[in-house]
């Protein structure tokens, strides 16, 4: 064993020696330390983001903000990939500081060192590759709608096999992967590092110091911290592509007025006024929220209890109501004759958290994901505010975990307790899968609570969450003639089962004739379709169930889920302070009725048979839908149609702090009844 190498890199060697040798072999002798080759690891990282950098303004120099503003976006955009660099490099640390000199000094580790490091190079280069891709599509480095492409991987990969030759892109980097990779291993650094000889314990040192960047990283440094530059050019930049994925994925940003098509302020304040303005509703001068507004009532009110039935996936076309000659739903049917019916009533989303987000907060779908798993989404003004204005408790009660999607933090957070899977005895439970319990288990605990505010004399609005029709679609055997795990049919039957075994029991309690049952899908079982938003995967029930307080009747005006708290209150007879974007579906004219509808991109407002969209990169699209063959066509853009659009999202976004920093997201006040 060399002695002088294992003392340290460079102890061994006299003052004049040092002073003697050139820097490379300086260099050299500082990679005798095994843990110094994790510089072998930042290297490519900082390398090739740098080149990346100069190639993304070369492109778009004409619209850069000046030499000055880029050296400074380089510089930030360094250390963004030295925060990167050291979350990558962990794994590699810590196998530094395991594997035993004996190992590390062997013809194995030097094979195995050459196969990582050449695998290295063709994943930083083919990160590169795609972040170029990217950016010429969209103009920006990684973010939501990078994020949103692992939801529609389908689509996403047919796009991508179709615009470009994967094969020769994939081998072109595997042979640059390769020629690097040849020279990176004879350079004398690379040579001196697997010779190196290192203890364990300074080892061990060294890489506890090294792990100290990512955690302080981690715990003190988010994308916000950031600076920012007034060109946006220069702001994407200075980001790092991989930094600014995962921030996406934590973050579900998408920010409208960076993508999407705009108005002036003033004009999309005005529009959105005077669509969401109703008879008796005053706007509230000097408030920053521009639909937030008093509402008289024109009827006398009542204070009945709310049970609120959200049911996971419920779809139009599973009801015989609406055309299903299956005999799905038996109960509901029946039920549905003797309730409020609203015919043509639409989900705004294709997922729960958004059905939950416009049934609670009453807003359009805003780009991106979901208030619901968004961060500082707690204080806000929901449905839930106005009923504890008027002393009603107010429960979230789910069949599932409500960890899930958020759920928990985001009803917790606006005044709602929780009852879930997790929270309630398991010992009570007859059934459960991977989802959650049975309906029927969950609807007990729906009875409980309400004896429970009963016996207190408190009233109650329970906003339910059902899970039972969901994949893997198993129930309690013995329910129903469909044998349990059949599919999605056999889950609606029970689905239905539960439910008018539900109004059973509680047409045994004395609350129950005070007590208004609301059911309601949280989004359509099915959302693909030949268009990206197809109108007809957007249409759920709505039954309003009261025979002591409200006489039945159809209601085919068209609404959405933004709708639902407005007309709710309006049939109590409220008035209130409203910050909701939806209006009392009964006071709607019918050819005033319109949805809003769409995904985490594509944000559209649906009347007349005539779909609006808006997409990212300001992409505007319209479409013809045939209600009768349920066909949608493209068609010409009606410019009322597209001013309405962008009026509603431009100012949804805004409020729900999309277009804001994350800390102001939706600052509504929940204080605005007593204002």
């Amino acid at each position: 064993m060399d002695m002088r190498a294992a003392a340290g890199p460079m102890e061994h060697y006299s003052v004049y020696e040092v002073t003697n040798m050139s820097p490379i072999r300086v260099l050299a002798g500082c990679f005798r330390h095994r843990m110094s080759g994790i510089v072998l690891i930042f290297a490519p990282v900082l390398v090739i983001g740098l080149i990346l950098r100069i190639v993304f303004a070369v492109s778009v120099w004409p619209e850069m903000g000046g030499l000055e503003s880029l050296v400074a976006a380089i510089i930030v955009g360094l250390f963004q990939d030295l925060v990167y660099a050291s979350y990558v490099a962990i794994p590699v640390l810590l196998y530094l500081v395991l594997v035993p000199q004996r190992l590390f000094a062997s013809r194995i580790q030097r094979i195995a060192s050459w196969i990582f490091f050449f695998c290295f190079w063709w994943v930083v280069l083919f990160q590169a590759v795609s972040e170029w891709l990217f950016w010429d599509e969209f103009g920006v480095r990684f973010n939501f709608i990078a994020v949103d492409y692992l939801v529609y991987t389908t689509e996403v990969v047919d796009n991508i096999v179709q615009s470009y030759p994967i094969a020769m892109i994939v081998a072109t980097i595997a042979a640059c992967a390769l020629l690097i990779n040849t020279l990176y291993c004879r350079t004398s650094l690379y040579r001196e590092w697997l010779k190196s000889e290192s203890r364990f314990r300074p080892r061990l040192t060294a890489a506890a110091a090294m792990l100290a960047w990512p955690a302080l990283a981690t715990a003190l440094i988010s994308q916000n911290d950031f600076p920012e530059f007034e060109n946006q050019y220069d702001q994407e930049i200075s980001k790092n592509g991989q930094y600014s994925f995962f921030a996406a994925f934590r973050n579900n940003e998408l920010p409208y007025r960076d993508f999407y098509v705009t108005e002036p302020d003033q004009d999309a304040v005005s529009r959105v006024q005077d669509m969401v303005s109703e008879k008796r509703s005053l706007f509230i001068s000097q408030s920053e929220n521009p639909v937030r507004r008093t509402i008289a009532s024109g009827n006398d009110p009542i204070r009945p209890n709310v049970i609120q039935i959200t049911v996971e996936s419920l779809d139009a076309n599973f009801l015989g109501r609406f055309g299903n000659t299956q005999g799905l739903t038996p109960r509901l049917d029946s039920i549905m004759n003797e309730s409020l019916v609203f015919t043509n009533f639409m989900a705004t989303g294709t997922r729960t958290v958004r059905g939950m987000e416009a049934l609670a907060l009453s807003v359009p779908p805003t780009p991106g994901t979901s208030i619901i798993k968004r961060p500082n989404n707690d204080h806000l003004f929901t449905i839930g505010t106005v009923f504890r204005d008027r002393g009603y408790k107010t429960s979230f009660i789910y069949g599932g975990r409500g960890y899930f999607d958020n759920m928990n933090n985001f009803f917790a957070g606006n005044g709602f307790e929780i009852h879930d899977q997790a929270s309630e005895p398991s010992d009570e439970v007859g059934f459960s899968n991977a989802w959650g319990v049975s309906d029927e288990d969950l609807y007990k605990w729906v009875i409980a609570q309400a004896d429970k505010s009963a016996a207190e004399g408190q009233p109650f609005y329970h906003f339910v969450m059902t899970t039972s029709n969901h994949r893997p679609y198993t129930f309690p055997d013995g329910r129903i003639d469909l044998p349990s795990h059949s599919g999605r049919p056999a889950a609606v039957k029970y689905t239905d089962y539960a439910i008018g075994k539900f109004i059973d029991e509680a047409r045994t309690r004395p609350w129950f004739d005070n007590t208004i049952f609301v059911i309601v899908g949280d989004h359509c079982a099915n959302s693909a379709g030949k268009t990206d938003v197809p109108v007809d995967n957007y249409h759920i029930p709505l039954v309003v169930y009261a025979p002591s307080i409200i006489a039945p009747r159809e209601v085919d005006t068209l609404s959405s889920q933004i709708d639902y708290a407005p007309t709710l209150f309006e049939l109590f007879g409220w008035s209130y302070t409203s910050e909701f974007y939806g209006k009392d579906i009964l006071a709607m004219r019918p050819e005033d009725g319109r949805a809003l509808i769409g995904t985490y991109q594509s944000l559209g407002l649906y009347r007349h048979n005539k779909l609006t969209l808006l997409k990212p990169m300001n992409v505007a699209e319209a479409y013809d839908y045939d209600p009768l063959t349920k066909t949608q066509t493209r068609g010409e853009m009606d410019a009322s149609d597209y001013l309405d659009a962008v009026a509603y999202y431009q100012s949804a976004a805004d409020k729900a702090g999309i277009a804001a920093e994350p800390e102001t997201l939706l600052s509504w006040s929940t204080s605005s009844a007593a204002n």
